[in-house]
């Protein structure tokens, strides 16, 4: 099957696109042909750097990277009840290897496309779905008419946790570029602020919750921005120990989520998403023969969205 392999850590022209084995199933897995690929901004954090390729792969190399893929159940192994071939489906891929044609995935991580989604759409939700959904919805008690205050709401991660938090009835204020004002209003925002030429801290301040995605001053800044008891989950490391002791001193919960490969959240979303309630947004998309390309945007980080490959 082709894949891109990657040998080392390095720029877009590291990953190589050439043919490797077709996976060999393991018991509680089934083989996907994949049609979409969602490249995410981690993606080409992890290919520039030594370090995260061997946290997540050890010595072994090449490796196989991707995280989100869609596409149909063409082979299935034992242990594999509920899932059938011709099951069209996606997940997140706890051991990565979805740059390529065919991928082994377990069951407990694959969810049912729902129908009224593409594949493409698909592939765009696992990774920058859930890392919006898990905070949401088990970091927050999140009820009607609680105000929250969303950073970069226009890209992946961000677009996703406005939409949840209109589905569970808060008041969304999203902070983003100028540029993006219309596409976070059309996500269903009640208010934008422009982090370029206003200061959210000055303009907000009874926040219930605050979910950023941007760390650094934006996060020190939204202790300001959110009242006394309130809540701020960051998905950005929490580097200054100066920002707990800010947010004690005014009884704010600040905490880290890292994102959690769990099926069952997946399955979560993928109903709502079935629903019509959220509904992914693709910038752009590229032939699987453009996997640099895909990559090389993802870092610019300035993408309302999100990038797909598709097959």
């Amino acid at each position: 099957m082709k894949a891109y392999l990657l040998y080392e850590a390095g720029g877009t022209d590291q990953l190589v696109l050439g043919e490797t084995q077709k996976p060999a199933l393991k018991s509680g897995e089934v083989l996907i042909k994949v049609k979409a690929i969602g490249i995410n901004p981690a993606d080409a954090i992890y290919r520039n750097s030594s370090a995260f390729i061997t946290h997540i792969f050890g010595s072994e190399r090449p490796v196989i990277m991707g995280w989100d893929i869609s596409g149909e159940i063409i082979e299935k192994a034992e242990q594999t009840d509920g899932f059938e071939i011709g099951d069209a489906v996606f997940a997140l891929l706890q051991n990565a290897g979805g740059y390529a044609e065919f991928v082994a995935v377990n069951v407990e991580l694959l969810a049912r496309k729902p129908e009224n989604i593409t594949f493409e759409e698909a592939a765009a939700v696992p990774m920058a779905g859930l890392t919006a959904w898990q905070p949401l919805i088990h970091g927050m008690n999140i009820k009607k008419g609680d105000k929250i205050l969303i950073h970069g709401a226009a890209g992946g991660v961000g677009h996703y946790a406005v939409q949840i938090a209109k589905y569970l009835g808060a008041e969304v204020i999203a902070t983003s570029s100028g540029k993006n004002h219309d596409f976070v209003m059309s996500l269903g925002a009640d208010q934008h602020i422009d982090y370029q030429t206003e200061n959210f801290w000055e303009v907000i301040k009874d926040a219930d919750f605050v979910f950023d995605t941007i760390g650094g001053e934006t996060l020190e800044h939204s202790i300001d921005a959110v009242k006394p008891g309130g809540t701020i989950i960051s998905i950005v490391a929490l580097t200054n120990e100066s920002l707990m002791s800010k947010a004690q001193e005014k009884n704010v919960n600040l905490s880290l989520r890292a994102l959690q490969f769990n099926g069952e959240d997946l399955r979560a979303f993928a109903d709502v998403l079935s629903k019509g309630a959220i509904k992914p947004y693709i910038a752009q998309k590229y032939p699987f023969t453009s996997m640099a390309e895909a990559h090389q945007q993802v870092e610019t980080r300035r993408t309302a969205g999100k990038i797909v490959l598709v097959m």
